[in-house]
């Protein structure tokens, strides 16, 4: 289930987002973390597995169309289209008229993209 993030997940959402690598260093990982925070068309959300949080996506939205900056999961998590659930939420929550990627998360954003094509049949 995507959870909207608010200041209490603060330490929850670093820590999701320092398994981006160009997240790795300390000061991108705050200057990103005051963008989500202080700029309104960005938005991130976090994925909760029962009681724990495994996933974080982040979208710039632009005219109502949400580019993912920043997608991720827990590696213990990976391979269990955790990504494709988010993405797909996000899709389905009639906030955004589309969802697409930014350069850097294309290739992975582009590849969940084309299998929920796939598994909807188009």
């Amino acid at each position: 289930m995507l959870v909207r993030y608010k200041k209490s997940l603060e330490k929850i959402a670093m820590g999701l987002l320092s398994f981006m690598p160009q997240e790795k260093d300390v000061k991108k990982l705050m200057e990103t973390m005051q963008s989500y925070e202080q700029k309104d068309n960005w938005q991130l959300y976090l994925w909760k597995n029962n009681d724990e949080y495994v996933g974080i996506v982040g979208v710039r939205v632009e005219d109502s169309v949400a580019i993912i900056q920043h997608i991720t999961v827990v590696p213990s998590y990976r391979g269990e289209g955790i990504a494709k659930k988010m993405i797909k939420e996000l899709m389905n929550s009639g906030e955004f008229t589309e969802v697409k990627a930014c350069e850097i998360t294309e290739p992975f954003v582009n590849k969940c993209l084309h299998s929920l094509q796939e598994a909807d049949g188009n």
